[in-house]
């Protein structure tokens, strides 16, 4: 009884201490895991990558043979006389020799998998920047409000003072009404700014899947490569959207081939197997019908065809040609998108440069019209400075400190934009500790077209896993 006195006390006390705890405030990192599990534009393109995986298995069911089986029943009556005629057939038929037609369709559908795969990576980006994006936003909103909160407040005092001054003569009501003016003013400001935190709430709402709570300041700033050029260099041989262009150009290179092909013949093999029942009536001497007989017969058959299209109208060479201007649009495409990723690191770039250098200046902006504000208060006190001044005064010091809100969000933002350029924006390459959406599973579970076999059952276990059975 004691040891279980003991622990009840034991319990009682933890929960006390974990309750008397502050809840653990919402980090970036919690708001991309949501974002990864959350997002529907994920499960979407999931989802295509896996209708990618059935082309490579459509392509290798091409290269095995095609069972079927058929049955009819055909009734028929001439001049009196009725026949009956039951038959079932059982045909296999494979393509023995296509010059390669059926392998390059494989080949052509691993490389359409393989782009699929590097699009999945893109849009994984575009979820966690679009999460990263929304986070930063609610804090700067965040930060917003309470500026101008706290703006609300001084400028109510400055209110009151000036009304107290004009109450002993010291200003006239024209004093006064400027300070009432701006008091309105600033509390327009903060029903604005109120909106635009709703409005960022909203957007974190649907990039994350959940509310905001309490959010943690971010982490420290990812470390930028040593030069803008490096930088670029690793984004062109990393960046999904210029390795989906180079898969997309290997395809387009395959089609060329495979049009080519289109002109070979075609051999194939086939082979069934056929059973026949017909029953006939027997007649006795007089002609007339005495009995039915079944007359039953078996036929196997074999053979092999070789066909090939001489003539087809032109479509055959307008194939080709198009297939050739599709790949030289992939090549181009392919160059056009690193150009494009060269840029998007470079702005990326230069926008951390220019948030660094306006924060530095924005510091001293704040530094000074604090001093200034401090300097006009005190002058105003003595009838140095008109009511104007002070007004004049506190509306640039708060223009300074949004303004430093919003530099210090956008220097956050630039480094994430820059990480996204370079294609290093992804769960893996940020550590976000979590199970990761494995491409492959799936694949490897259908690429040889599987119908039941170990390979079916594992084809069920991903499913399953995936929640699509």
């Amino acid at each position: 009884m004691r040891v279980v006195s003991a622990l009840r006390k034991a319990m009682l006390a933890t929960a006390l201490v974990l309750a008397a705890l502050p809840a653990r405030a919402e980090t970036l990192a919690d708001a991309m895991v949501a974002a990864y599990r959350h997002s529907a534009l994920l499960d979407q393109n999931r989802a295509l990558l896996r209708a990618a995986d059935e082309d490579v298995a459509v392509s290798m069911a091409a290269l095995r043979p095609i069972v079927q089986w058929a049955a009819s029943h055909n009734f028929q009556r001439t001049d009196g006389v009725e026949s009956v005629q039951t038959t079932a057939q059982l045909v296999a038929q494979m393509t023995l020799y296509d010059w390669g037609r059926n392998q390059l369709a494989i080949d052509i559908a691993k490389e359409n998998v393989l782009a699929t795969r590097e699009s999945l990576i893109a849009v994984e980006q575009d979820v966690l920047l679009t999460a990263v994006q929304a986070y930063l936003d609610v804090r700067s909103a965040e930060q917003q409000v309470a500026l101008q909160e706290n703006s609300v407040n001084v400028l109510g005092q400055e209110r009151q003072a000036a009304q107290d001054r004009f109450d002993v003569g010291e200003i006239t009501s024209t004093d006064v009404a400027l300070a009432e003016a701006q008091l309105a003013a600033t509390r327009a400001g903060l029903a604005a700014a109120q909106g635009a935190l709703e409005i960022a709430r909203e957007n974190y709402r649907t990039a994350v899947g959940r509310s905001p709570g309490d959010l943690a300041s971010p982490p420290p700033l990812p470390k930028r490569p040593e030069s803008v050029e490096a930088a670029q260099a690793s984004a062109r041989g990393t960046h999904p959207v210029v390795r989906q262009a180079q898969r997309a150009a290997a395809a387009a290179e395959l089609q060329v081939a495979a049009a080519a092909t289109e002109r070979m013949p075609t051999v194939t093999g086939s082979a069934g197997l056929s059973a026949t029942r017909q029953p006939q009536a027997t007649r006795g001497a007089l002609g007339l019908a005495t009995g039915v007989e079944a007359n039953n017969s078996a036929t196997l058959s074999a053979s092999i065809q070789m066909q090939q299209t001489l003539y087809s109208g032109g479509r055959l060479p307008a194939a080709h040609r198009r297939a050739m201007a599709s790949r030289d649009a992939s090549r181009a495409t392919l160059l056009n998108s690193a150009r494009q990723v060269s840029q998007a690191v470079g702005t990326a770039w230069a926008n951390i440069d220019v948030a660094r250098a306006q924060i530095r200046a924005i510091n001293e902006q704040i530094s000074a019209a604090q001093q200034a504000y401090e300097g006009v208060r005190e002058e105003a006190t003595l009838g140095a400075r008109t009511t104007l001044d002070v007004l004049d005064a506190e509306q640039d010091l708060l223009e300074a400190r949004a303004d430093a809100i919003t530099a210090e969000a956008n220097l956050q933002l630039a480094h994430y934009q820059l990480l996204a350029a370079m294609g290093v924006l992804t769960a893996k390459d940020l550590k976000l500790g979590i199970p990761t959406y494995d491409p492959s599973a799936y694949y490897n579970a259908v690429r040889d077209a599987p119908y039941t076999s170990r390979q079916g059952e594992n084809l069920d276990r991903v499913l399953r896993a995936i929640g699509k059975d």
